[in-house]
């Protein structure tokens, strides 16, 4: 018996990503990576070398209800530079949705939605693929014009990419600390107790004042609500089964999803998940070394340059100058100043995005040699006016139960300052802003996911947002789950690299699923 046409395409992706791609450790044409010994993924199993097809939920196109309206303009003006090779449309529109659904006291929230597909398509006729971004990085309904410019054609021929607000982002962004306090959340380098408990104060006083702006509605800021409100979204679409890519958070709140609506779930991708079942300090701790390790990779794409702004050791230079912050922040023209912290803040916030890298070198140099505009300009979407950082605060927050006392955070300070050289201080300090947070009982448990078809798990080596573990981990924690690793650098391993690209489109656009343990090289 020949093949289906529907097979045969899949078997041809298949081994694009298994040959072209050079699905096995070895020469790369992308700068070379460099991660810690500990992220570095085990090498795959003879298993897991050969492609394994299995079909999924067709995607279909439903009876839409979320009412959209054109905005291609407005969208195409501030968003990403779109290839010459596609002519996009854009739709916006709103979706409301509970604050709390265990609280309908607290009223509803509304949420953007933006829709993505090609010009000559009509939406309405295309299969919906949802695209969740990661709170810290990417979290509004934008983020579906940014994967629009990324995917292959027969991606985004096959879909209308929809993006959803984050809670927190968007329409719903949020934006209620005080700009002292959050100042000197994102500047703090201190390390004594008694220096901790004074930023403890101006935690306290963000709490207090978002508190307030949300009408003790703070709570409803978290990873686990992002899932009820992806079924809601799911409902509005119309569709049976929602096929989705979910990055970092995006991605815990896309398996938080699947384990409650498996039935739900249609083609589903899951790239970079934090270990769910991670708590503070341990949480902070993971991230500081996947930051390190991110770091190094950074280093190594610099030298590679033909001439690396921070010269034969990028580490050194980027030390110096943070040493040199502490003592003395650097003030610019306009009367801001560049601390440590901030200055540490924009490295974790870039070191996810490897495009950004050459940007973040020249910006570090420039502020080594005495100009900190570049540094500042880089911080100011994530603590400016109407940035990210309270949004990013609430969740992450929110996601965690344990609160630690000054005392307890001193200590960890004094140990992440010599473990993870970098950021070990700084992730320690962010433990401070949470300290006040109140907390919410744990969650529930609701299963593994039981009834949903094969979920794809992606884990990259040095991700800054979270260790290639916390991706292992909620792989296992899925029982249709296939773990695929990456040994790359970056937050979201779709679409950087020709081997995760192949495997992934290959599932969204025939249906076909890798086995687990394959290995992409970086």
């Amino acid at each position: 018996m020949g093949r289906s046409p529907r097979r045969a395409v899949a078997i041809a992706l298949l081994a694009l990503a298994l040959t072209g791609a050079g699905c096995t450790v070895g020469p790369s044409e992308r700068p070379p990576v460099a991660v810690r010994g500990e992220n570095v993924p085990a090498a795959p199993t003879d298993a897991a070398t050969g492609p394994v097809l299995e079909e999924l939920p067709e995607p279909e196109a439903g009876l839409v209800s979320v009412p959209f309206v054109d905005c291609t303009q407005d969208a195409l003006l501030t968003g990403p530079v779109v290839p010459p090779d596609r002519t996009l449309q854009v739709e916006c529109g709103e979706i409301i949705v509970p604050a709390d659904p265990d609280h309908p006291g607290l009223g509803g929230i509304s949420l953007g939605v933006q829709r993505v597909a090609p010009a000559s398509a009509r939406p309405d006729d295309l299969p919906p693929l949802l695209t969740l971004g990661d709170a810290g990085v990417d979290p509004s309904a934008a983020h579906a014009l940014t994967l629009a410019t990324q995917v292959s054609p027969a991606v985004l021929q096959g879909f209308a990419i929809v993006g959803l607000d984050r809670r927190g982002s968007g329409v719903d962004l949020l934006d209620c600390a005080p700009d002292a306090a959050r100042s000197a959340l994102v500047d703090a380098t201190v390390t004594s107790e008694e220096a901790l408990a004074d930023l403890l104060e101006d935690a306290r006083d963000v709490v207090q004042e978002c508190n307030l702006a949300l009408d003790g509605g703070l709570a409803s800021y978290r990873t686990a609500l992002a899932a009820s409100d992806v079924e809601q979204l799911r409902l509005g679409l119309g569709v049976r089964t929602l096929s989705a890519i979910g990055v970092g958070d995006g991605a815990a709140a896309l398996a938080e999803w699947a384990r409650s609506a498996p039935t739900s779930v249609g083609r589903l991708v899951l790239d970079g998940p934090p270990y769910p079942e991670l708590d503070e300090p341990d949480l902070s701790e993971s991230r500081a070394g996947a930051a390190e390790a991110a770091f190094e990779a950074f280093a190594v794409a610099c030298r590679a340059t033909a001439a690396c702004p921070l010269g034969t050791d990028p580490r050194a230079a980027v030390t110096t100058l943070v040493d040199r912050l502490r003592v003395q922040p650097l003030a610019a023209a306009d009367g801001n100043r560049l601390t440590a912290g901030a200055a540490l803040t924009v490295l974790l916030d870039q070191l996810g995005d490897p495009t950004a890298w050459p940007a973040l070198a020249a910006a570090l140099a420039a502020a080594s040699n005495g100009d900190p505009t570049p540094l500042l300009a880089a911080i100011a979407p994530v603590t400016g006016p109407r940035g990210r950082f309270d949004g990013t605060l609430a969740t992450t927050c929110n996601d965690t139960r344990r609160r630690l006392s000054p005392g307890e955070i001193a200590e960890l300070t004094a140990s992440w300052r010599t473990a993870y050289p970098l950021f070990g201080t700084a992730l320690a300090m962010r433990l401070v802003a949470c300290a006040p947070w109140p907390t919410s009982p744990a969650p529930d448990p609701v299963g593994h996911a039981e009834g949903a078809p094969p979920i794809l798990v992606l884990g990259t080596a040095a991700d800054p947002q979270g260790a290639l573990e916390g991706s292992r981990r909620t792989a296992e924690g899925l029982v249709s789950a296939r773990f695929l690793s990456w040994q790359g650098a970056g937050t979201g391993a779709y679409p950087r690299t020709p081997c995760v690209t192949g495997f992934v489109d290959s599932m969204l656009v025939v249906g076909a699923v890798p086995p687990s343990g394959i290995l992409c090289p970086p």
